[in-house]
Formats: C-alpha cells, structure tokens, sequence
C-alpha cells in the first residue's frame, strides 16, 4: 500500500502499467494524442491552435538559431528548445511519454558527429523545463507546441522527425498539420493509429483506472500530474488517433521493439506487432526494423541502432 512515506510515482509503477499509462497511453504523445473529446480524425491541418501554428511555421528562415536552450512560448505556456548547430536537413528528436529532452542527452553528440545536421530537442509541456498545462494530454496541442518552437528556430523545411512512444501520437498529427516541413521521420517503438482499437481502448481505461485512483491520492508531482493528465479523456482521445493517418508522400522508418512495451502481457505484444506491421504495409516507402533483444526503452537499451537508422534517414535528404 501507498504512504506518505512512500508515494506512488511514475517510477513506481510496474513496467507494463507504466507502459499502459504512458504509452501516450500507452505511455502518453506527445501529449496530445487527439483533440480533447474530439472523436474524429484531421483529414488535413487540424482545427484550433494546430492549424493556425501550421500557417506561420511555413515562413521562412531568418537565420539560425543559437546553440543551447531557447525558452519559446506558445498559448500562454512557455517551452524549452534546445538547439546544437549544424547544417541541413535539421533533426528533431521527441522523448517517449514521461521523458524529457535529456532522453537524448548520449545520442546528441553521436548524431551531431555523425551527420553534421542541426539537432533539435525540447521538453513537451509539463516536462523537463517547460510549464506545466492545466488540461487532459492532447497530441494535437503537443503537435502545436512543437510547431510553435520550430516556426521560432527558423527550422520550417527539410526535418527529420524522429520519435519515441508517445510521440509517435505527436509525430502523426506534426505532419498533418504541417506538409512540406518534414522530407523523413524515424518512429522509434512509436505509438501508432493501428494499435488503438476500440476496444484495446476500452481496455487499457479499464486496466488504468485503479491506478489512476492512486495516483490522486498520493502526494501531487510533476510526475504524477502528467501520468493523470494523460489518462483523462484517454478513451475518446485514442479513439480519434485511431482513426489518423500517416501521409505517403513522407518516408518512415519504423523500429520495433522484440520485447514491446507490454513484455509479460502476449495479447497486447502481438496486437503491438502487429500494428507495427500494418503501419509500414499502409503506404510506400515505409521500413521495419526490429530492435533485437530491446524493451520498450530502444534509445537507452540500442542507441547505435537509432544513430545508424536516423543517420540514413538523414543521408536521403540533401
């Protein structure tokens, strides 16, 4: 049982429900994974905030941006962009649900040498150095925020978008409410439209719920405040992101994980597995790459993997 003592955290919670509740839930998008109570799916730039973000970040570069952390605000919230200089195409790499920018902080370097791009990393509302914000997680207001940073880097052409977990939820509707602005992406054990059926959906709120409970209970973090933020309106939100789609003009490499997020639950494995599968089938130029012998956690447990697979996203792109 929870104390005072002992309270629960995000680091408390057993791998698979941690999976469950962050994935974007399953661990959590960006945040935002679909518009707030919103059961249906952009068929172009989504409505609000997002569409009107996409609008200015089609402007073009002044010049480039400072090395180190840029505070950029959006929607009356404040967020952290960290920027390390290079040239073209520019990489952005969005941490899993839970995570901040220092996910990345051993792959930056590496890439930086590597490639010689400009290489961007932030921390998502409520995350790391950025301000927290008083609402369920939406992928869609993490897709505006990420707009926002860019359009104010100058960064509005040529990106190699590279995700983990709950930013795959980000990723999908970055591209929908941006075209032009990404040439290639790298979904890293990303959260996918395929695997939030309904009635997976339906599922994990049931699996989460107790949880959820607890959490409120226990002493307020950031931490416990984001998990709670992700599972309000999951059932609706996921519902929506269901029903998204990843356009075919934008090449994708998908790496997924032989353990999965759900390692010790085969149901939930398989339907994983199979998203994935699905995912690269839906369009052209689409690959699977397996991450052999990895959790869920592929940038800490096989970081030469995402180099080499995020490198030749960005060798395509000149």
């Amino acid at each position: 049982m929870t104390t005072q003592d002992d309270p629960l955290t995000a680091q408390s919670i057993s791998r698979f429900r941690r999976a469950a509740l962050t994935l974007a839930v399953p661990l959590a998008v960006v945040v935002t994974v679909a518009a707030c109570g919103d059961s249906s799916a952009p068929t172009a730039a989504p409505a609000g905030s997002a569409a009107s973000a996409s609008a200015n970040a089609a402007g073009p570069a002044s010049s480039a941006p400072a090395a180190g952390l840029h505070m950029i605000s959006n929607n009356g919230h404040r967020l952290a962009f960290y920027v390390t200089p290079g040239h073209s195409p520019a990489i952005v790499l969005d941490s899993g649900g839970g995570e901040d920018h220092t996910q990345w902080n051993d792959i930056v370097p590496q890439l930086s040498k590597a490639t010689g791009s400009q290489i961007i990393t932030y921390d998502r509302a409520g995350l790391g150095d950025s301000d927290e914000v008083q609402s369920p997680w939406d992928g869609q207001a993490a897709a505006a925020d990420l707009q926002a940073g860019l359009r104010e880097l100058g960064v509005t052409r040529n990106v190699v978008l590279a995700g983990h977990s709950q930013a795959g939820e980000v990723a999908h509707y970055f591209v929908l409410a941006n075209p032009g602005v990404v040439s290639g992406a790298v979904l890293i054990d990303a959260n996918l439209p395929q695997f939030f059926t309904e009635t997976e959906n339906k599922r994990l709120v049931a699996l989460n719920a107790p949880k959820i409970e607890e959490l409120k209970k226990a002493p307020s973090t950031k931490a416990n405040r984001q998990l709670i933020a992700t599972a309000d309106n999951f059932g609706p939100t996921h519902d929506a992101f269901h029903k998204v789609s990843w356009p075919d003009s934008i090449p994708v490499i998908y790496i997924v994980s032989e353990k999965t997020p759900f390692d010790g639950s085969p149901p939930d494995v398989q339907l994983w597995r199979d998203a994935a599968a699905a995912f690269v089938k839906a369009g052209p130029d689409r690959t699977l790459v397996t991450a052999e012998g990895s959790s869920h956690e592929i940038p800490t447990d096989n970081p030469a993997l995402v180099l080499k697979e995020i490198e030749q996203m960005a060798a395509t792109i000149r």
